[in-house]
């Protein structure tokens, strides 16, 4: 199964590189997954044209999560929209591709600190990062999936921050997150919003890429049959 990922647009920032890396995408991907931040600050007309650039080159289920940058007030919308993009919302869906049952669980993720902003304008936002954490981990216990991915926005573990500076790793992403990769052990896990970050970790056995536009400047392209089998280098 070929599966192409990307995320951090941040249309109309990064939005010239990704048409160059959907024009420059060499494989016909069975699976296309979006980690958040396609638009910057909630501005909602970009995203006409994220989809345009998408549209008729990528015909393989597409299946996103939101970022911090699609605002709350705008998800139901985009959903409505562009109903051929799954977004996955803190929710689940099973695919079948390729012969293979493939479970996905999107969320925006969590952060182990909050952010200035997010502590003043959102109540309660370390309840709503601790419940997305506990919903991640029902998913994927209940999925009957043959192949599980786990597809967040912030990053679930801080070794795919190393880059960043080591003070903010609480702010843009959650080692606390590990535990439930460390627990379920889902096939993939795929994260954006680290611009700076390591393209690929490991937590155990488990491959986490960061997919973030502006680390790969390409679309990521990851063969499950070749790219997802540590060898012992991987765990020096």
């Amino acid at each position: 199964m070929i599966i192409c990922a990307t995320a951090d647009i941040h249309s109309p920032l990064f939005y010239d590189l990704f048409v160059s890396a959907i024009e420059n995408l060499k494989v016909k991907p069975d699976l296309f997954l979006l980690a958040g931040d396609m638009i910057e600050r909630g501005d909602v007309k970009e995203f006409e044209k994220v989809w345009n650039a998408m549209f008729g080159k990528i015909d393989c289920p597409i299946v996103a999560c939101f970022g911090n940058n699609e605002f709350d007030e705008i998800r139901d919308f985009l959903k409505q929209k562009y109903p051929k993009i799954r977004f996955l919302d803190d929710q689940s869906i099973e695919l079948e591709i390729k012969g293979l049952r493939v479970g996905i669980f999107g969320s925006t993720g969590s952060l182990d600190e909050p952010t200035s902003w997010q502590k003043r304008n959102i109540p309660n936002i370390e309840m709503i990062y601790e419940r997305r954490r506990i919903l991640a981990e029902k998913h994927l216990e209940r999925m009957r999936a043959d192949f599980k991915i786990l597809l967040l926005h912030y990053a679930p573990t801080y070794k795919t921050l190393e880059g960043e500076n080591p003070r903010i790793f609480k702010n843009l992403g959650s080692i606390v997150f590990e535990n439930v990769i460390l627990k379920q052990k889902p096939n993939l896990v795929i994260h954006g919003h680290s611009h700076r970050g390591k393209k690929i970790a490991w937590v155990d056995k488990v491959p986490v890429y960061n997919v973030a536009l502006p680390v790969w400047k390409e679309i990521v392209v990851i063969d499950t049959e070749r790219d997802l089998k540590p060898g012992l280098a991987r765990f020096v």
